[in-house]
């Protein structure tokens, strides 16, 4: 089961600021055919929103396929569509069988485990907000000081210079 959730987490890619599967790793991981897993999808369209399914542009497809090597060679048709969370959990009510559903099943635990080590990671927001508070006292003191410095210059300037008289 755990080379598994690794084959399966290696299929999830984050498009769009979201972390989602491409519609060809999930018709391969349910045992059918690309084409009748969009064809399902299409004829159940109002299951799947813009924030469930998403189809990709050229230029995200053209830098996907430049960032993995099996993409490359990819001779397909139309844009890949990218399925989130949310889309994935809906094609198991579309593709309406037992290998659908048990490969559902691992796909949600893996999104769930990336979001609990997300959530785990709370240390990293405390310590950004600490650096950025360090940041702005530094930014602060260094301000202060660049005036005083400005002002002793222009101190320097206005002020008429002494000479001393030799003689007389």
């Amino acid at each position: 089961m755990g080379t598994k959730l690794a084959l399966i987490q290696n299929m999830i890619y984050k498009i769009r600021g979201q972390k989602v599967m491409l519609d060809s790793d999930l018709a391969g991981l349910y045992g059918i055919e690309l084409k009748v897993m969009n064809q399902a999808v299409k004829r159940n369209i109002g299951r799947f929103p813009s924030d469930f399914m998403f189809q990709l542009t050229d230029v995200e497809w053209k830098n996907l396929r430049s960032q993995i090597v099996t993409f490359s060679k990819d001779t397909r048709k139309y844009k890949p569509y990218a399925f989130t969370e949310h889309g994935i959990l809906m094609l198991s009510s579309v593709l309406n069988s037992d290998r659908a559903i048990k490969i559902n099943i691992h796909v949600m635990r893996i999104f769930v485990q990336m979001r609990h080590y997300v959530l785990s990671q709370t240390g990293t927001n405390d310590q950004i907000a600490e650096l950025r508070k360090l940041l702005m006292l530094y930014i602060e003191k260094n301000d202060k000081r660049v005036n005083e410095i400005i002002i002793a210059l222009n101190n320097l300037i206005t002020q008429p210079k002494e000479t001393k008289t030799i003689g007389f």
